[in-house]
C-alpha cells in the first residue's frame, strides 16, 4: 500500500515522481500567467490555488497525475470562471524536484563518464521542458563510486564528484537556460 502525504496524488514530471509538495509553485505559475495577461491586480490566486488543492486532495481519482494533465484541468477551471486570458498564458511550473544521479550512473556504467554527462544533460532538458525550475541533485558520491567501479571513495571518485558539480554549475550558467529560470542545487 502506498501512503500519500495529505492524500495528494503523486505528480509525474518527466520521468520523475514528486511526493509531498507544497503550493508555492501553483501560486507562482498563476502569478506569472496573470502578469503575462496584464492582470497585475488579479486577486483570486489564493482561491484558485485552494481549489486546485481541494481537487488534488479530495476529487482526483488518480494516484499518479501527470503535471501536464493538472495544468490542463487548471486551464479549464480558469476558463469556466471567465479568466480566459490567464488560462491562455498559464505555463506549467513543476514543484521542486530531487533527482538521484545513481540511475544515470548505473545506465552509463563503469568508466563511461561521457555517457553519464549526456544522460544528465538529457534529464535536465526533459525536466525543464516539463516545467521544472528547481532541481536538487543528490547521491553524487554514490554515482561517482559506481562509475569508478568501487565501493569505497577514492581520489578518482572525488575528482569525478568535482567534475559532476562543475558540470552542473556550468549547466546553470548556460545561455540557453535564460529562457526559463532554473535553480540547480547539489547534495553530495
Amino acid at each position: 500500500m502506498i501512503c500519500i502525504v495529505g492524500n495528494l496524488p503523486v505528480l509525474k514530471v518527466g520521468h520523475h515522481h514528486v511526493v509531498g509538495y507544497g503550493t508555492e509553485w501553483i501560486d507562482e505559475s498563476l502569478s506569472r500567467a496573470a502578469i503575462a495577461s496584464n492582470r497585475h491586480d488579479f486577486p483570486f490566486i489564493d482561491d484558485i490555488r485552494d481549489g486546485v488543492m481541494h481537487y488534488l486532495e479530495h476529487r482526483c481519482p488518480l494516484r499518479v497525475l501527470p503535471l501536464e494533465d493538472l495544468y490542463e484541468r487548471m486551464r479549464v477551471m480558469l476558463r469556466k470562471i471567465g479568466c480566459d486570458a490567464i488560462a491562455n498564458n498559464l505555463v506549467p511550473l513543476a514543484p521542486p524536484i530531487t533527482v538521484s544521479l545513481v540511475k544515470s550512473a548505473r545506465e552509463a556504467g563503469n568508466g563511461f563518464e561521457l555517457v553519464f554527462f549526456c544522460l544528465l544533460t538529457e534529464e535536465i532538458n526533459l525536466l525543464r521542458e516539463c516545467g521544472a525550475e528547481s532541481i536538487r541533485f543528490c547521491e553524487i558520491k554514490e554515482s561517482a563510486s559506481i562509475m569508478r567501479g568501487g565501493k569505497t571513495t577514492t581520489k578518482a571518485c572525488q575528482q569525478l564528484c568535482s567534475e559532476i558539480v562543475a558540470f552542473l554549475e556550468g549547466f546553470k550558467q548556460d545561455a540557453q537556460l535564460k529562457q526559463r529560470r532554473i535553480t540547480l542545487s547539489v547534495d553530495l
